[in-house]
Formats: structure tokens, C-alpha cells, sequence
């Protein structure tokens, strides 16, 4: 994209919310601002524009922009002598021009499919007195961000979004009423970016969409997740991820990809949502609590050292005290690794908005309480096999607290802290493949030290 004169020099600054899918479109919206001749910033109050990349899966993420968005009011004004405030992402998409009644800073609201608009709708800002919120949040007909270029924030990793938009409306889900229906992206484009990726020495990708097991249905007639999975681990790749899974479409030949595809890490994210079949039905999940123990019996036949997380949501209306003991038992039963727990967050446009619940809030919480408690349980138990033990870890940064600790992942996505050795500069380590002998198994993390090489 060539260099625009209204917006080269001008500095920007990136404020991210909620899921992956808005962590790539932050770098897709970062590479086209630095197209344009602009320079990022760490922080806002040294940025002439500032995007703020949103999310509305729960009201506490609503909550935060319009705190965070009335707070560019107070900061003093930038050298350029005006500060641009864009909002994009669920919320600009959900809320269109009626952000602006809320936040009268906001100068851009540009939509989830927007993105390549967005500094065209700079320049137009620029262009006027303030006094209105330039707007974009058309949908149709517009391209996926990968076709932008990227700034990643990490050099080692690289999300790749093979479809977008949800199709399957569960009944507390936002998500499909703001990204749309399913859309596939063309297979050998992914195929040929994660090649061009391998060349430029990224190890681990990511691949994403709201329910990648459906990837292919909408272009393809049938799922081709399995067989992409399978192409896109040919290419050299070290480790592939995905996210998100919906439990409905993760098919036996995408099981077997799984287990026969060595990039693949053996980690997968199943999002149960509840334990008790009647809340299922009311969600709209489309499975049973016994549909699912049957999926994760077939997953462990295939991969028995994986380890499976979920997302699980507590207090959805209507659920009574059985139905909280069927989801303490399913997780007991399935035995995660990890889940991530929520209090239900009534959405407005969702059908379960328009559901009664008369349960207590204090009840609500104790649930939560004790789920949480059973969680962190279970999580220290999936780390015990791992002491004394080496595990691979792909490196991503040094510790926030300790200077010479080097924090990653490994292959089943726990965190692993530990020191650098002296022979070692910190930094050169970030990127590499290490071997960890850990000697601390924690509940949220495995610590120890490096042996051998990287790699």
C-alpha cells in the first residue's frame, strides 16, 4: 500500500480486547498503518492515533472501553495537535453509530470486515472538525484481514484465520449476530501463507475461526478441517494449534489429522459449556452431556496423554442446583487440564436476554466458588507427571519480575518458567527451541532448567 502524506510520521498505539481473532486484526490493522508511513507507540498518551480493537462477548469488556475510551479525553493533546480515537472489532459492529452518543471523543468506528477501510477513515477524520464519528461498518463483499499485511507482534508466531462468522447461534452468543454467517477461506491460500510463514521463520501458528471443525462447509459443500489440517502440516511448520472448537462438528477424520499430523500439538480447547443436557438444550449447543463424554472417549482412544480445556459458563438462566452438580461431575469425568470460567453475561439480541432467572446472585457466585476450586484442583493434577520430567518449550519472553527468567509454552500449552543460563544472552533465546527439566510442577505453571542446546 503506498505511503499516505496526511498520515506519514504520524505515531498510533493498539489496544486490544477479547479473543484471538481480535488479536490478529490488530496486527493486520498495525501493518496497514505501517504502510501508510505511520510509526507505532507504546503507549496512548504519546500516540496521535489510537485504535481500540473491541469485544462484547460479556458486558465487562463494554465496561472497559468506555472507561478506557473517555480516559483519551484527559490526556494532553499529541504534537500533531489532535488525537485520532478509533474504535473497531464486536462492539463497533454491534453498536455502529451509537457509539458516538456514548463517547463523543470517538472520532472512527469501523466494523469487524472494515479493516482495510480504516485509513481512508483516518485521513476523513482528519479531514473534519471532530464535531462527528466517521462510520464503516459495512459487511458484504470484503476480503479477510490476512490479504492485509501484518505487523506480529511475535517474530516465532503467526495467527492464521481460515474462516470466519459462526453459524450456530447458541443462544447466549453475541458472536454470529456480529461477524456474520460462516465464511471459508480458499484452502490453498492457507496452504501457501502458512509456506510463506515456514520461510519467514515462524514455528507455531495458530489456526482460527469461531468453529474451525466447520471450516470448508460453506465453499466446499462438506468440512475440510481434517484434510487442511493434514496440508497445512506438510508445509514444515513446527506446531499448530486451533481455535475454536465446537464439540457439534469435531469429526473422527479430524481426530485421526490430529494424531497423525507430528505438528499438531496434543492440546485441544472443547468448549462444554455445561454439564447437564437440559441447559445444553437451552443454550442451543445442539449436543448431550452424554454426546459429548462420548466425543472426548473417542479423542483420548486416539491421543490418550492429551490434554483437553474448555470454557464452561455457571448461572446461565433457568439452572438449578442439579444441573451445576452434572457439570461438577462431567468435569471430574472428562478430567481437564484447564477450563476457563465465566458468570453468565446477558447479551442484548441474544434469545437467552429474553430468559427469566430468579437464582440469587449469591448462589451464582458459590457455584462459581466451587467450580473454580475444582478447576485449579484438577489443573495442579495434570502437572504432576511433569516434575522431574523434560519437557519442550518453545521460548516467547522473559519474565515481567525476575530478569534472567525466560518464560513459554509447551507442547500441551502449560506455561514453563526458567533461568537462562549464563552462557546465554536472554533475549537470543526468545524464538528457540529449549529442553526444560522441570522440578517444580505448580498449578498454573511448570518451572526448572534448561538443558542441552536451542534449536
Amino acid at each position: 500500500m503506498p505511503q499516505t502524506s496526511v498520515l506519514v510520521g504520524r505515531t498510533y498505539h493498539i489496544k486490544t480486547f477479547g479473543c484471538q481473532m481480535n488479536l490478529h486484526d490488530s496486527e493486520r490493522v498495525a501493518g496497514l498503518l505501517d504502510s501508510c508511513g505511520c510509526i507505532m507507540s507504546s503507549s496512548a498518551e504519546d500516540a496521535d492515533i489510537v485504535v481500540f480493537m473491541t469485544c462484547c462477548v460479556r458486558e465487562k469488556a463494554d465496561t472497559r472501553l468506555y472507561g478506557q475510551v473517555s480516559s483519551m479525553s484527559s490526556l494532553v493533546d499529541p504534537p500533531s495537535g489532535r488525537r485520532i480515537v478509533c474504535v473497531g472489532g464486536c462492539i463497533a459492529q454491534r453498536d455502529g453509530e451509537r457509539l458516538r452518543e456514548k463517547l463523543s471523543n470517538v472520532d472512527v468506528v469501523f466494523g469487524t470486515s472494515a479493516l482495510a477501510q480504516l485509513p481512508g477513515l483516518i485521513e476523513q477524520a482528519l479531514e473534519g472538525d471532530g464535531s462527528y464519528a466517521v462510520l464503516d461498518v459495512e459487511e458484504e463483499g470484503r476480503g479477510f484481514a490476512s490479504e492485509l499485511p501484518s505487523h506480529r507482534e511475535h517474530s516465532y508466531h503467526a495467527w492464521v484465520p481460515i474462516m470466519r462468522g459462526c453459524n450456530n447461534f447458541c443462544t447466549f452468543c453475541i458472536v454470529p449476530h456480529v461477524r456474520g454467517r460462516e465464511q471459508s477461506r480458499d484452502f490453498d491460500e492457507i496452504v501457501y501463507e502458512t509456506n510463506k510463514l515456514v520461510e519467514d521463520g515462524v514455528r507455531e501458528i495458530c489456526l482460527l475461526g469461531q468453529n474451525v471443525n466447520s471450516y470448508g462447509r460453506d465453499r466446499y459443500g462438506a468440512p475440510r478441517f481434517a484434510e487442511l489440517l493434514r496440508a497445512v502440516g506438510s508445509t514444515g511448520i513446527e506446531r499448530i494449534r486451533f481455535t475454536s472448537s465446537h464439540p457439534k462438528d469435531l469429526s473422527d477424520e479430524t481426530i485421526a489429522a490430529m494424531a497423525e499430523t507430528e505438528a499438531v500439538m496434543p492440546q485441544l480447547h472443547l468448549a462444554v459449556q455445561s454439564g447437564s443436557t437440559r441447559v445444553l438444550k437451552a443454550m442451543g449447543r445442539r449436543y448431550s452431556r452424554e454426546d459429548y463424554l462420548n466425543l472426548v472417549s473417542r479423542i483420548r482412544a486416539a491421543m490418550p496423554n492429551i490434554f483437553l480445556s474448555t470454557d464452561i459458563i455457571v448461572g446461565f438462566p433457568g439452572e438449578q442446583e442439579e444441573d451445576f452438580e452434572q457439570t461438577l461431575s462431567l468435569v471430574k469425568e472428562v478430567d481437564y487440564a484447564s477450563a476457563f470460567t465465566f458468570i453468565y453475561s446477558k447479551r442484548e439480541g441474544t434469545p437467552a436476554a429474553l430468559l427469566e432467572d430468579n437464582t440469587p446472585s449469591e448462589v451464582i457466585h458459590e457455584r462459581f466458588d466451587r467450580l473454580a476450586k475444582l478447576v485449579e484442583d484438577l489443573a495442579f493434577k495434570a502437572n504432576q507427571p511433569f516434575a522431574n520430567q523434560r519437557v519442550e518449550v518453545l521460548v516467547e519472553g522473559l519474565s515481567k519480575r525476575e530478569g534472567r527468567i525466560l518464560t513459554g509454552h509447551s507442547p500441551y500449552n502449560q506455561t514453563v518458567h526458567f533461568e537462562c543460563p549464563s552462557a546465554y544472552e536472554p533475549q537470543k533465546l526468545i524464538g528457540s527451541m529449549v529442553d526444560v527439566e522441570v522440578e517444580q510442577a505448580r498449578t498454573w505453571y511448570l518451572r526448572g532448567s534448561m538443558t542441552g542446546e536451542p534449536r
